[in-house]
């Protein structure tokens, strides 16, 4: 996959995740993630609080397992503006071996003191697409 070469996204400390609801509207919110390798990246349910962990996103992927995930990086000064867009096909896994973890672990310090308890979604991505000031990325 084709990345933005500087600041890396990997090291970007929040994505947003989209799902399709079944009224066929999308569904977005912001996750925490980690790359396991250049076509897959991981997020997991966390114990931040939430008001329930029966998650919409989970039951979208379930029943349409075609996702985007959106990275981007702000800063005041806007020539060092970029993001990009991942699309692909993710899974649910219920019950996450603690190995499958290891990325998110390794990249919040926060998750190695409460490790992710819920279940794992792993984004298998198939089209990248971005866009960058610096003109070293593809155009939208």
């Amino acid at each position: 996959m084709d990345f933005p070469k500087s600041p890396s996204l990997r090291d970007e400390r929040v994505a947003r995740l989209a799902t399709r609801n079944p009224s066929g509207a999308v569904d977005i919110v912001p996750i925490t993630f980690a790359f396991v390798d250049d076509a897959t990246v991981i997020t997991a349910v966390d114990h931040k609080p939430k008001r329930t962990t029966k998650l919409q996103r989970l039951d979208n992927i379930r029943a349409d397992a075609r996702v985007t995930l959106l990275i981007d990086h702000y800063e005041e000064d806007w020539s060092r503006l970029w993001w990009a867009r991942l699309r692909g096909r993710a899974d649910v896994v219920d019950e996450p071996a603690s190995e499958h973890l290891a990325p998110l672990i390794q990249k919040y310090a926060q998750y190695q003191k409460d490790v992710p308890a819920g279940p794992l979604i792993v984004v298998h991505i198939e089209h990248v697409r971005g866009w960058s000031a610096q003109g070293d990325y593809g155009t939208e």
